[in-house]
């Protein structure tokens, strides 16, 4: 599992461009390594990360194994009202994870 680290301003003035920032803690894999023992480590990358803003996209990124690990990502958008940013991962194995961050809009 993924933990994430997401910093959102907890309020902003309506029509305010706001910074997003999200870390996820993930070994990010590449599947290119070796073990100890010579085995290929296998492949454990975050391929897609959405963001939605009160349930509309604001914001999509498409991972490949060439992400460094832990990756940061920092985008920004409107606020347009208060609401929710909901933060939603997959990675190589299917596994959907999601996040949340609340936003005051004034």
């Amino acid at each position: 599992m993924a933990r994430p680290l997401i910093n959102v301003p907890a309020k902003a003035k309506k029509g305010e461009v706001v910074d997003i920032k999200i870390l996820i803690s993930h070994p990010m894999e590449s599947g290119q390594r070796r073990d100890n023992s010579g085995q290929p480590i296998a492949r454990d990358i975050i391929n897609l990360l959405v963001c939605t803003y009160n349930d509309t996209e604001v914001f999509r990124a498409e991972l490949f194994p060439a992400i460094a690990a832990n990756p940061f990502l920092s985008f920004c958008t409107v606020a347009t009202e208060t609401g929710t940013l909901k933060f939603t991962w997959t990675d190589d194995h299917g596994t959907v994870d999601t996040a949340t961050a609340p936003i005051e809009v004034t």
